[in-house]
């Protein structure tokens, strides 16, 4: 049995803390229907080191992922800590983007209804919900499929179209990328971005006209309301608590 998820969530080592929310980050993905085996990659970067990223090793079904199983790699592909060798894609997207970004974590996927609305000519997240209006002018997108990201400079080509301001990559015919300063922030938009996605494209298929949000509400919306009774680094924290106490019924052990 895991640890609880609220003793879970504030334990004392930063890096071990690391673990468990990349695990769990990783379990919850499969509840959600975000991942595709074995494949795609979530990595973080290890707190208080340069150059070393953690990532589960590839092979392991994301159902399966524990703490104790996450290796320490760096940008020359070496397994630092850990067994298995680290998949080539994930070191060539991630490590470019952690490094010249900044990003404490990256996750990337082929999530089905981002990726059904990335496979479309016209591919624009709109801001036709309230949920969908905070990511608007957050989300950056590349338009142009070259192939497998099998190098380097395909990495680091991607954290200049990324920015230091972007959260999200709209990867036309591939999928979807999201950054964030803590697990629970970027899950949070990972699986938030789904379903504004999901919704998106069942009201496309409706054959009507969306109702896009002017801009003067979608900037009321995503402004910060000083009377709101949680700022929103309480709120992602709250929220991956939750999740985390999902998984405890559901798919226990990630804490292991």
């Amino acid at each position: 049995m895991s640890v609880h998820s609220l003793a879970a969530s504030r334990i004392a080592d930063p890096v071990q803390q690391a673990k468990v929310h990349l695990a769990a980050s990783l379990r919850l993905a499969v509840l959600h229907e975000l991942d595709e085996g074995i494949d795609n990659h979530f990595t973080v970067a290890v707190p208080g080191q340069r150059d070393r990223y953690l990532i589960l090793p590839f092979g392991l079904h994301w159902s399966e992922a524990r703490a104790s199983d996450l290796a320490v790699f760096d940008e020359a592909g070496r397994t630092i800590e850990g067994q298995g060798v680290v998949e080539l894609s994930a070191r060539c997207i991630h490590a470019p983007i952690h490094r010249i970004c900044g990003a404490s974590v990256v996750l990337h996927t082929h999530q089905t209804w981002a990726l059904a609305l990335n496979m479309l000519e016209d591919n624009r997240l709109l801001p036709t919900s309230q949920t969908a209006a905070f990511f608007d002018g957050h989300i950056v997108y590349d338009d142009g499929y070259n192939g497998l990201a099998d190098t380097l400079a395909e990495g680091e080509r991607l954290a200049g179209l990324l920015g230091t301001d972007g959260h999200v990559v709209f990867m036309k015919n591939h999928g979807v990328l999201v950054v964030g300063d803590t697990v629970a922030q970027a899950y949070r938009r990972l699986y938030r971005l789904e379903r504004v996605c999901r919704a998106q494209l069942l009201a496309m298929g409706s054959g009507r006209p969306l109702q896009v949000l002017p801009p003067e509400v979608v900037a009321r919306v995503k402004a910060p309301n000083p009377d709101n009774t949680h700022s929103l680094a309480e709120r992602e924290r709250l929220f991956f608590e939750a999740m985390m106490r999902v998984l405890d019924r559901e798919l226990p052990g990630y804490a292991d």
